[in-house]
């Protein structure tokens, strides 16, 4: 099994990536998400994968982070799901979305993912529901920049919920509000409210 990689960018696509790891070069599928956050041609990457082995072919999923890695692991553990379509997953959401759509049952969210229907959503919802916590994505979202702001935004996510939202749909207002360093609870949820209308 192949956990990590850590070699050069030689081309990346939409789809793919080829990393050169001591001149050899591996191909390695991506989300298009990973790839548009992908370093230029030439540098220096670390790619956490999966390897899938199937009777006709042998073929490496690559993330960025460790995160992403460990949802894509739970995803395919989900009948209907696929490697590449929880890749597909993870090209519309990061592993956190991910989370927060399946603890409140955001099932149009994971929709929009190329080739997940609203049946499959539902059974992902389903399956996945008890073994994510919407708590660990509250703590990560924080420990991502300890300033301020960040605990501030936690608590106006924790805010709409209480005022009825769901925490997909808090956190989406949040991180697409108008914020300034400075602001406090209060603050970011008015200017989420708004965001929201």
């Amino acid at each position: 099994m192949i956990t990590y990689l850590t070699g050069e960018v030689v081309t990346v696509s939409e789809k793919r990536l080829v990393l050169d790891v001591n001149h050899v070069g591996f191909q390695i599928a991506i989300s298009s998400r990973d790839a548009k956050r992908m370093p230029s041609e030439g540098e220096t990457v670390t790619i956490y994968t999966y390897m899938s082995v199937r009777e006709d072919a042998i073929s490496l999923y690559g993330f960025l982070s460790e995160d992403d890695l460990e949802i894509y692991r739970k995803l395919i553990t989900v009948s209907g799901i696929g490697p590449k379509g929880g890749l597909g997953i993870l090209s519309v959401m990061d592993a956190d979305d991910v989370r927060i759509a399946v603890l409140s049952d955001d099932e149009k969210a994971i929709a929009k993912a190329p080739g997940i229907g609203i049946k499959t959503a539902r059974k992902m919802i389903l399956e996945l529901k008890d073994k994510l916590d919407l708590d660990s994505v509250i703590r990560r979202q924080s420990e991502k920049t300890d300033s301020a702001l960040e605990n501030e935004k936690a608590e106006a996510v924790s805010m709409m919920t209480a005022l009825g939202y769901s925490a997909s749909e808090a956190l989406r207002a949040v991180r697409s509000a108008k914020l300034e360093e400075g602001m406090n609870a209060d603050d970011i949820l008015r200017a989420a409210l708004r965001e929201s209308i």
